[in-house]
């Protein structure tokens, strides 16, 4: 997706070889615009798939899955990682660490969400490691749905996150693909 490309060149900042700060307009800054085109990207990539539900998780995917939702016509569900005192019973949870924060958390989903019936698409705005991924892909196997595949936003290339959700037979779908962060540079595979 050329224009998410152009963004991450213009305003990205490249922190080391292996964290990119997308502060701008993913994480912290919202630009809506470019949330729009990336929702109408994941739909037309997922919209013969049958999906049901999209799932997340808090904060960061939530702008491209909702507008990946806004497209498809389906709900989105984002998992939470923080316990709150209207969500304490009939959780979904798994338990994920976080390489940008350094800090193992539980996410959770409410089993009134999420059923064996749907068809599940999972958004997320970085894929690196997998491991959130992979936490997301726990909770919506104990709630018995089908996955229909990843939706990611930018994903490091360099680290094993695609390859072991790919061997594991997930299909990965990812807007940018960086291949490397060396020398302070933003390169992109294809």
């Amino acid at each position: 997706m050329e224009q998410l490309k152009q963004k991450i060149r213009s305003e990205g900042v490249v922190l080391s070889d292996r964290v990119l700060k997308v502060d701008a307009f993913l994480n912290h800054q919202i630009d809506p615009l470019l949330m729009k085109q990336i929702g109408e990207e994941f739909a037309r990539r997922f919209r013969d798939e049958g999906i049901t539900k999209i799932v997340t998780i808090e904060a960061s995917g939530i702008a491209p899955a909702i507008m990946a939702g806004l497209e498809l016509g389906v709900p989105v569900i984002f998992a939470r990682k923080h316990q709150s005192l209207t969500m304490t019973d009939h959780l979904l949870t798994a338990s994920v660490y976080s390489f940008t924060k350094q800090v193992e958390s539980t996410i959770a989903i409410s089993t009134n969400h999420l059923s064996a019936d749907d068809r599940v698409l999972i958004i997320d705005d970085f894929l690196a490691n997998g491991k959130a991924a992979k936490g997301l892909i726990a909770i919506i196997q104990q709630a018995g749905a089908s996955i229909a595949g990843l939706g990611i936003v930018i994903e490091k290339s360099f680290q094993v996150g695609r390859q072991e959700l790919e061997e594991a037979g997930f299909r990965v779908e990812s807007l940018a693909r960086v291949q490397s962060l060396r020398e302070g540079q933003v390169q992109f595979i294809g």
